[in-house]
């Protein structure tokens, strides 16, 4: 099996857009989860 050394260079930019893409949605969820906690505590 051959592999192709230029599309896997190729495609790393499309994985780390997908990782970054990843880390903002878990980010979002963290910052979400958060406010919840903050709005809704009891006092």
């Amino acid at each position: 099996m051959q592999i192709n050394f230029s599309a896997f260079l190729d495609s790393l930019k499309y994985m780390g857009q997908g990782m970054v893409g990843i880390f903002a949605v878990t980010l979002v969820i963290i910052l979400a989860i958060v406010l919840l906690n903050k709005l809704t505590a009891k006092k």
